[in-house]
């Protein structure tokens, strides 16, 4: 690279340290480099999927279905599996422009602890998520997203439950009236982002979809160019 480029070695080496400082390549020992979100992994060849030979609901009511699924895997002899099935949701971190998360300081009392969260809730039936995911940050936070990028779908538990989770990113909000959801609500707060590793290894981070949303959030300002 240095006869390419037709410049000197120790200025080749202080152009790619630049580079690696900004994420926009990564360094592998002293002399190689790779550029970042260049490296691909091949897909596996598709398996044998399980057989489903069907189901029955063993409960039902408008918030939770718990059915027993007659399933046979490849080689094994068939069982009844039992799958919950839960709601679809979408989930905002809403982001301002000091580089803060609009967060929800909540008490929950499945696991009896208070901890933060993002806005989110259920999608109701014919509504985009997209929608859900603004209609939910306004209606438990007061603030209204000036937009939501979607940047995933993930399920939390894929072994039993049926729950798609949709995970939305918003830049800037504006804030239109106080919380309409008071017992969603809790205490409004924008949280530095600074803060998150620290409130995450503190365990005061709670629920699948806001460690999910602020990762991602996390990982994208360590990778994204200045």
């Amino acid at each position: 690279m240095s006869a390419e480029l037709e410049i000197g070695r120790t200025a080749l080496r202080q152009v790619l340290a630049r580079l690696a400082s900004e994420h926009l390549i990564k360094a592998y020992d002293r002399s190689s480099y790779r550029v970042v979100g260049g490296e691909t992994v091949p897909t596996p060849a598709e398996l044998e999927p399980w057989t489903i030979h069907g189901s029955r609901t063993v409960y039902e009511n408008r918030w939770v279905n718990l059915d027993l699924v007659d399933v046979e895997p490849p080689g094994v002899e068939r069982f009844e599996h039992h799958v919950v099935r839960l709601h679809h949701v979408a989930i905002t971190a809403v982001i301002d422009e000091q580089q803060r998360v609009l967060m929800m300081w909540r008490y929950r009392f499945v696991p009896q602890q208070w901890g933060w969260e993002l806005p989110g809730g259920i999608v109701d039936e014919g509504e985009d998520a997209a929608t859900t995911a603004a209609r939910e940050t306004e209606e438990e936070t007061g603030w209204r997203p000036t937009n939501v990028e979607h940047v995933v779908t993930y399920q939390p538990m894929i072994g039993m439950v049926d729950s798609p989770h949709e995970i939305f990113v918003a830049r800037g909000a504006v804030k239109v009236g106080e919380p309409t959801d008071i017992e969603e609500a809790g205490q409004i707060a924008w949280v530095p982002l600074a803060d998150i590793p620290r409130l995450m290894a503190e365990g005061k981070l709670m629920g699948s979809g806001t460690l999910v949303a602020l990762l991602h959030v996390l990982a994208s300002r360590a990778t994204a160019a200045p």
